[in-house]
C-alpha cells in the first residue's frame, strides 16, 4: 500500500512541476510578445497542498507562495524554506492580523478590504524591519461588501 500512495505521490509532483514550467514558459513568452521588461510575479496557491510538495516547487525555483488560512500559512511557515515569500490571499479577518506575526517572511496580505484592517495590520507591523507589502481592495461597484 504504502508503494502505491509513493508511486501516486510521485505522479501528482511530477504532474504539478510540468504545470509549474509550462506557466512559467506562457509568463516567458507573453513579456517577450508584449514587450514587457519588468519581471512578472507568479504565487503559487499552496492551499491544502502538502509541504513536499512546495519543496518541490520552490526548488524549481518557485519563491512566491499563496495561503489563506491564517493557521496554515503559520505552519507551512515554520517547516518550509525561510527563503520563500509567502502571500496571505483572500479576506483576512482583523482579529487573525497579530498571529500573521508569526510568519517572518510574510510578503504580502493580498487584499486590505477595510481601513480598520489597514490600522490592525500597521499596529501589528509597525516594529518590523522589513515593510509589509499590501494590495488595497476598492469597491467601485458601491454594492454591499460581503464581509
Amino acid at each position: 500500500k504504502q508503494t502505491r500512495e509513493r508511486k501516486e505521490n510521485t505522479r501528482r509532483i511530477t504532474k504539478m512541476i510540468a504545470s509549474l514550467r509550462s506557466v512559467n514558459q506562457k509568463i516567458v513568452n507573453l513579456n517577450k510578445k508584449f514587450g514587457h521588461s519588468k519581471p512578472t510575479r507568479l504565487v503559487a496557491v499552496s492551499k491544502t497542498k502538502p509541504q513536499e510538495m512546495i519543496e518541490e516547487c520552490f526548488k524549481e525555483g518557485q519563491l512566491h507562495f499563496g495561503e489563506n488560512y491564517v493557521q496554515e500559512l503559520v505552519d507551512k511557515s515554520k517547516q518550509l524554506p525561510k527563503e520563500i515569500k509567502w502571500h496571505f490571499i483572500g479576506h483576512l479577518q482583523s482579529n487573525k492580523c497579530k498571529s500573521l506575526l508569526e510568519v517572518e517572511s510574510l510578503y504580502m496580505v493580498e487584499s486590505v478590504d477595510s481601513l480598520k484592517l489597514a490600522k490592525k495590520l500597521d499596529s501589528a507591523f509597525s516594529e518590523r524591519a522589513v515593510p509589509l507589502n499590501i494590495l488595497v481592495q476598492v469597491n467601485t461597484s458601491g454594492e454591499t461588501c460581503e464581509f
